[in-house]
């Protein structure tokens, strides 16, 4: 339910008659080839010279009266030539079937192939629960029934795989980068772990989001979670560099975390709650126009308020156990001071 204007991309020929040779032909020296010559020979005939008439070209051919090629009866009476000069009856070496013919042949990848289309009722279902259904329950007794059968998923479904894959690096060359740019000022390679530690939360804020909106998850509310992964570790950064300010001037880490928590907090806040107000037009749009976009303005807008009050709890909570289990280390390692290390502190090394 759901699925119109169905079709395929097969479209039977015209009717002809399909040759199949016996395995006595072999005996003969007989092939499949030389039948099927010597019938197209017989009945199609056999080009034997051209003559120019007048502007015309008319070509000659040669083959049996047209009282012995009316009817199967003529081929079914017709005498095969074999290779030795000898000629034996049509039914002695071959039988003869009735079928159609191929209007076309499509192949892909040199593999005979039919494309099967069909249209989708989103009111009703989606192309995603359709194709479930066919690989759960069509396609396997397909390809059982006919052994050697392959299928793709081609059309809007290829799109989406090369899309997605598409996404997915860029989306890990995004996160190599956003390490490569925090580890380098931070002089650390935990900070910026911690710093990217907000993203997966700003992954739940923007499947919160679409649950909120009744907005299904599409291409681009990926595209709008690459974005918020650029953009939430900002409160982060901000906070993790005041942090780090406040032990340089020589404060213990508590004190340093409620000193960046208390300075850093309406910035933090205002950041995001603008950034939210600033797609809130977008979000509210009715225009067909901006229904493309509203996903990706619901994974940004929502995806930065959640994470924002994550990173509040968070990231001070994860320093804390970094800068505890990075005195653990000194104290399991012998003769190791803390000036070599830089794991937390961001002084450095």
């Amino acid at each position: 339910p759901g699925v119109f204007d169905i079709a395929d991309s097969f479209r039977a020929g015209k009717a002809e008659v399909k040759l199949e040779i016996k395995p006595a032909a072999e005996a003969f020296g007989l092939s499949l080839a030389d039948l099927a010559r010597q019938v197209r020979q017989a009945f199609y005939g056999e080009e034997a010279q051209r003559i120019q008439r007048g502007r015309d070209e008319v070509k000659v051919m040669v083959r049996y009266p047209r009282s012995q090629r009316e009817s199967l009866g003529d081929l079914e009476s017709m005498r095969i030539r074999t290779p030795a000069g000898g000629e034996i009856p049509f039914s002695n070496v071959a039988e003869y079937r009735l079928g159609r013919g191929f209007s076309t042949i499509r192949r892909v990848d040199r593999q005979r192939a039919v494309n099967v289309t069909a249209d989708v009722d989103e009111t009703r279902i989606t192309a995603n629960e359709v194709l479930a259904d066919l690989e759960a329950r069509v396609l396997p007794e397909l390809l059982a029934g006919f052994p050697g059968t392959t299928y793709s998923l081609e059309g809007e479904q290829r799109e989406q795989r090369e899309t997605l894959g598409g996404l997915f690096e860029g989306f890990a060359i995004a996160l190599l980068l956003i390490y490569t740019l925090l580890a380098i000022p931070l002089r650390s390679y935990v900070q910026p772990l911690l710093i990217m530690s907000a993203i997966p939360f700003g992954l739940v804020g923007a499947v919160i989001g679409h649950i909120v909106m009744g907005q299904d998850l599409t291409i681009l509310s990926g595209f709008g979670i690459v974005a918020l992964a650029g953009v939430v570790v900002n409160d982060s950064l901000v906070l993790i560099d005041r942090v780090n300010q406040g032990r340089r001037q020589g404060g213990d880490i508590g004190q340093a975390l409620l000193e960046a928590g208390a300075s850093r907090f309406r910035p933090i806040l205002l950041t995001s709650l603008t950034t939210f107000a600033g797609l809130t037009p977008l979000l509210l749009e009715k225009s067909l126009q901006a229904q493309f976009l509203i996903p990706m303005a619901i994974s940004l807008g929502f995806g930065v308020l959640l994470a924002t009050g994550i990173i509040l709890v968070l990231v001070p909570s994860g320093y804390w156990v970094l800068d505890d289990c990075k005195r653990l280390f000194y104290r399991i390692v012998p003769g190791l001071s803390e000036r070599h290390g830089g794991l937390v502190s961001g002084k450095p090394a």
